[in-house]
């Protein structure tokens, strides 16, 4: 079998598998393990999986910039973030996480809220500034101009002096075994250090993300409360997570 060949039957291995195991891929085309990791590489570094250990997982498609992901699935990421802003409610704490569907939530914070958001995104205190009774918290640091937040050592000491009742964050992957990631290590690093310091935490999770892994890992899906995802995610996409015991509230 040639190498474009193989490649090709990886990728439809993936399509229909939703993982692909080095060692089973060998067994089936009669060939050495070495080849089948080389040619998982190179995929990798075209952007088509996401090489994990022992084989490999659907790669990510939300890792343009911020400007480019805003164009991307927008009418979900407005249902997701009208539903996400309805369950914030008057006296609490809540995180906003970086990101276009987490500028979805700011957006809709109904006018009469009275809440405190926290957020190390300068893009969501710029859809607050003119909310007349939410008070904003933005934590410092370094900014990572890709997703226009802050990182850092200076984010997570700040974040470590707060207490919230809920964090809504935003991934680029979310996978039942590989659980959640995003693609920069420091930005991975904020998020976990965001969850830890909330009671509750919902994740937006537009139907791309699902399935699918980064290479930087959050925190496993056991740290996290439940999902927030558009209406016409299949039942059988979101078994797994359900039987993980995670909450499902689809957006209306």
């Amino acid at each position: 079998m040639l190498n474009n060949q193989r490649k090709q039957h990886i990728l439809n291995i993936l399509k229909r598998d939703g993982q692909v195991i080095a060692k089973k891929v060998s067994q089936e085309l009669g060939l050495s393990e070495d080849t089948i990791r080389r040619d998982l590489r190179e995929l990798a570094q075209e952007g088509l999986l996401q090489r994990v250990h022992g084989g490999a997982l659907p790669a990510s498609p939300a890792v343009a910039n911020f400007a480019g992901r805003e164009e991307i699935l927008i009418e979900s990421k407005v249902a997701i973030g009208r539903t996400a802003a309805q369950l914030i409610k008057d006296g609490q704490v809540v995180i906003l996480d970086g990101g276009t569907t987490a500028v979805q939530v700011a957006r809709h914070l109904p006018r009469h809220l009275q809440a405190t958001i926290v957020t190390h995104s300068a893009r969501i205190v710029m859809e607050l500034v003119e909310h007349p009774s939410v008070e904003v918290i933005l934590i410092g640091g370094r900014l990572f101009k890709h997703s226009i937040v802050s990182v850092g050592a200076a984010a997570i000491e700040a974040i470590n002096h707060i207490r919230a009742d809920l964090y809504f964050m935003g991934v680029t992957g979310i996978h039942p075994e590989a659980g959640l990631s995003t693609g920069d290590l420091e930005e991975a690093y904020v998020k976990q250090a965001l969850c830890k310091r909330a009671a509750e935490t919902l994740v937006l999770a537009s139907q791309e993300k699902l399935g699918a892994a980064s290479q930087y890992v959050i925190t496993s899906l056991s740290e996290v409360s439940g999902l927030i995802v558009e209406q016409s995610v299949p039942d059988d996409v979101l078994l797994p997570f359900t039987q993980l015991g995670l909450t499902i509230i689809r957006a209306e």
